[in-house]
Parts: structure tokens; C-alpha cells; sequence
């Protein structure tokens, strides 16, 4: 009887220690369950309060994750280190001083791509696997995001104020819906080109100079829309890899065809070594040079005398324009959150960072992707951003993914760009 007690005591107690877990394990399943319940966002609720959202990529109770892709080591990171500067020194103030959006803090993710396709490739697939970010914003270069926006579409990731004219990436917004260019279209740029060209220095002879990708074939193309070949004559077409090194023999092939006006679809160290082998050669065309080149660096690149002169196009105040009380903000928010001194090219990054702030307070009643296409397609009605010109807005829909649809002309003079002429829309 006594080894029977024992066994049913031993019994009874690890039945007792099963029951226990029983029940704990249950408990634990109950509350993974309520936990993993999506908690729909009440109506009414402040704009500024956190709604709880689930399953959601790069959205948490206190963040909203976002990423972008761009040259940040190289010749191209140097060039372009401004833009991404100007995004992060916005999105800084906006956490200190504007409590973000929809109460939570903007966090920005950023991969080096050297301004490269393949390594653009894989820093959008890190951002989206590794950081699972919430949205893509600003990512630089035609030839590096072309290698990713098809992909970003396939996947359902806003696609936002990508840094690039190339016509394709706001020409077909039905076929691509998450794409949406902040940067004036190239071919209509090399339209404008071409028509005042023709209208203000017939009779001259006319070469370009091209990056030889969808950015160089849009400048391209427009440009032989715009000129009249009964006063104008395009007498050589050259074309550079983004790869290369040198262009001095593209350029040499423009002075030896005569050419007394030199359209450029370069960025700014192929703009500056443009017009540097030609002084060196004692040529002296007048150069276009595409509006990418805007900024203030473009006199230490090439020195203020060299480019006296030269035209190219913008959207945007100027960033020496002080006076102004945007552009005086501008510099504070450099100032006190940047790493780099206000120019043009940090007004560029600031204004996708607003855009991108704007769409978000939009979309704080359904903070999902397409809860922030769909707030883009709305709030974007002749909206004035405070860093464009007065009179050129952004009007956005599902059909209209053009952001930026006017320009004016500037001109290099004493170290500085100043504007001329009336504002030129892309609409007329």
C-alpha cells in the first residue's frame, strides 16, 4: 500500500504541474491573439494622436520608416550629398519642432548606391527586407532608379519625389501608380531649350553633349522638338557612360563640327569638365546645361568666369535670395539641422521632405501605402510649396503624376544664378 500511495502522490502531482501549464500556455495564446488583432482607427480621432496600425511595414506606435536610395561615397556622392542633406536636416526639424506626422517621429533610411544601377538594386532590397521601410522618397538619378521602380510598383511601395526628369517615371501613372517624379520633365526641358534656341540665336549651329541613358535620349529628343531646322542645324551628338572617366574626346568632336551652342544633359562634374576642356581648348560656346546643375557649387566647380553666361533652368527660389522669408527659414533649418550650408540643391531635398510630411499628415486616418497614395492623389491641389517660384504649383491625381509641370530660365552672372524671362509651363 505504501509504494501505491507513492505512486499515486507522484501521479497526482505532475498531473497538477500539467494542468498548470495548460492553462499558462493558454493564457500566453490568448493574449498573442489580441495582440495581433488589427485595431481600426476610430473616427475622429486627432490628427497628431498615434493610431495604433498593424502589419503595416514601417510603421510602428512611435515611427514612421522611410527609405531612399542615393550616392553618398565617390564623385557622385560629393555632387549630390546636398540633396540628401537638405531631406534629413527637414525631416530633423520636423520631428523637433512640428511633432512630425500623425504623432509619431519621421525616421529616414539611406543606402549608398554610388550612383550605380546594380548597387541601387540592392539598396532599395535593404531597405525593403532588411528595414522594411514604409515608403520610398527622393531616390537620385535616372540610371540608378530606373534599375528599381519597376520593381517598387510590383510590390505596392509609394514611390515618391523621385530625383530624376526621366519622362517614363510620370508618364504612364496608370501602368506605374506608386511612381511619382518631383523633377521637371527632360524632355520638355530640351523643348525649352530648343525653342529659344531657335527664336533668339538663329542661324547658329548646335551640338550636345549626353549621358547616355533615358535622361540623355529625353534631352535629346526634346531638343530636336524644340529647334527649327530652318534656323538651327544639330551638327553632332555625343554621348558619354555614366562610367566614364574622361569626356574629353566628345568634347573635342563638338569644337571640331563647329559647333557654337552646346545643349548639356550632364551632371554637374561632367557640366564643370564640359566647360573646362573647352576653355582649355580656347572654345567659347554658349552652353545650356541641364537644370540639375542649379546650384550655387557650379561656380566652384567651374570658376565664376567660366561660367559667365550660361543658361539653365530651375523651379525653385534661389537660395541667396535671404530676404525672402522661406529662404530664410530654409537656412535656419540648415543651419541648426544640416550638415550642409543652404544651397539649391538642399532647397531641392527639404522640399521632397515637406511633400513627403504633407502626404503623411494626409494620410494619418489610414497610415497604410495605399492609404498615402491615396492622400497624395487628394491634398495636391495647386498646392504652392514655400521653396518653389510664386505661381508654379503641384497639382496631382491618378492620372497627372507630374509634380513640378513649369520652370523659368537663369543665367550665370558675377558667381551667381540670376533669373530671366517669364515662367515657362509645360502645360502651354
Amino acid at each position: 500500500m505504501r509504494k501505491l500511495g507513492k505512486f499515486w502522490l507522484t501521479f497526482l502531482a505532475v498531473a497538477a504541474l500539467l494542468l498548470v501549464l495548460a492553462v499558462a500556455c493558454e493564457e500566453e495564446e490568448e493574449e498573442e491573439i489580441l495582440t495581433g488583432t488589427p485595431t481600426a482607427a476610430v473616427t475622429g480621432t486627432p490628427a497628431d494622436t498615434p493610431t495604433p496600425v498593424t502589419e503595416v511595414p514601417g510603421i510602428t506606435d512611435t515611427e514612421i520608416i522611410l527609405g531612399m536610395h542615393g550616392p553618398l561615397s565617390g564623385t557622385w556622392g560629393a555632387a549630390y550629398a546636398p540633396v540628401i542633406g537638405g531631406v534629413e536636416a527637414y525631416f530633423r526639424y520636423a520631428n523637433a519642432e512640428e511633432d512630425g506626422a500623425c504623432g509619431r517621429d519621421i525616421i529616414l533610411k539611406i543606402e549608398d548606391d554610388q550612383y550605380l544601377p546594380a548597387r541601387a538594386v540592392d539598396a532599395v532590397k535593404k531597405l525593403l527586407d532588411r528595414d522594411k521601410v514604409f515608403a520610398m522618397i527622393a531616390g537620385i538619378g535616372t540610371a540608378a532608379h530606373s534599375a528599381v521602380w519597376e520593381d517598387l510598383n510590383a510590390r505596392g511601395v509609394p514611390d515618391l519625389w523621385i530625383m530624376s526628369g526621366a519622362n517614363k517615371f510620370g508618364s504612364e501613372p496608370e501602368k506605374y501608380p506608386w511612381s511619382v517624379p518631383l523633377l521637371p520633365d527632360y524632355y520638355i526641358e530640351g523643348t525649352i531649350f530648343g525653342k529659344y534656341i531657335s527664336e533668339s540665336m538663329p542661324g547658329k549651329k548646335v551640338g550636345i553633349l549626353r549621358q547616355n541613358d533615358d535622361w540623355g535620349d529625353d534631352v535629346l529628343n526634346g531638343l530636336k522638338n524644340g529647334l527649327d531646322p530652318e534656323k538651327n542645324e544639330l551638327v553632332s551628338e555625343q554621348s558619354y557612360e555614366l562610367t566614364a572617366v574622361s569626356i574629353r574626346s566628345q568634347v573635342n568632336n563638338l569644337k571640331a563640327a563647329g559647333v557654337e551652342i552646346v545643349v548639356a544633359a550632364s551632371n554637374p562634374p561632367s557640366t564643370s569638365q564640359l566647360i573646362k576642356e573647352a576653355d582649355r581648348l580656347g572654345w567659347h560656346p554658349q552652353f545650356f546645361i541641364d537644370y540639375v546643375n542649379s546650384d550655387p557649387m557650379m561656380f566652384l566647380y567651374a570658376t565664376p568666369e567660366l561660367m559667365e553666361g550660361v543658361i539653365t533652368l530651375q523651379a525653385n527660389k534661389l537660395s541667396h535670395w535671404t530676404d525672402d522669408p522661406d529662404v530664410a527659414e530654409h537656412h535656419r533649418i540648415m543651419q541648426e539641422y544640416g550638415d550642409y550650408p543652404a544651397g539649391n540643391f538642399t532647397a531641392v531635398g527639404a522640399a521632397a521632405a515637406a511633400l513627403t510630411v504633407e502626404a503623411l499628415r494626409g494620410a494619418c486616418d489610414d497610415l497604410t501605402r495605399q492609404g498615402l497614395m491615396d492622400a497624395v492623389h487628394t491634398i495636391f491641389k495647386d498646392y504652392q510649396g514655400a521653396a518653389t517660384l510664386p505661381g508654379i504649383t503641384t497639382t496631382l491625381s491618378p492620372t497627372d503624376h507630374f509634380a513640378t509641370e513649369a520652370m523659368r530660365m537663369l543665367r550665370g552672372h558675377n558667381g551667381e544664378w540670376e533669373y530671366f524671362g517669364d515662367i515657362i509651363s509645360f502645360r502651354d
